[in-house]
This record gives structure tokens, C-alpha cells and sequence, in this order.
């Protein structure tokens, strides 16, 4: 397996077990306005902000591969 591939794969493993790990409600304070969400839906919202964000990062910058 190529090196990237087992990178995503862990991180994959590190996310899913921190969201099962994780399964209580939150309060985000969202501007004005308590917002709670439990945590299995905001961790991955989170890490699929992060990691859209790095992608157009990358992409735009020039650094993002073919």
C-alpha cells in the first residue's frame, strides 16, 4: 500500500473513534444564538470543513498535486 492511502486510513480510524467516543450533546455559541448538536455530527462536520478547506488550500496554491 502506498504511504497516503494508509495516512487516510488512519486518520479515518482516528476519526470514527472519536466520534464513537463522543456522543453527548454540545452547545456552540453560534453568533447570537446557542446552537447544541451532539457531538457524532460536529466532529465530522468539523474534520469535512477542515479538510475541504485544506483541498481548495492546496489547489489554489498550486501545491495540490496533478
Amino acid at each position: 500500500m502506498k504511504p497516503k492511502t494508509i495516512l487516510i486510513l488512519v486518520i479515518v480510524a482516528l476519526a470514527a473513534a472519536l466520534i464513537a467516543m463522543n456522543s453527548g450533546p454540545v452547545t456552540i455559541q453560534l453568533l447570537f444564538w446557542p446552537i447544541r448538536v451532539p457531538t457524532f455530527i460536529l466532529v465530522p462536520t468539523i474534520l469535512l470543513v477542515g479538510f475541504a478547506l485544506g483541498y481548495l488550500a492546496a489547489k489554489l496554491s498550486g501545491r495540490g498535486g496533478k
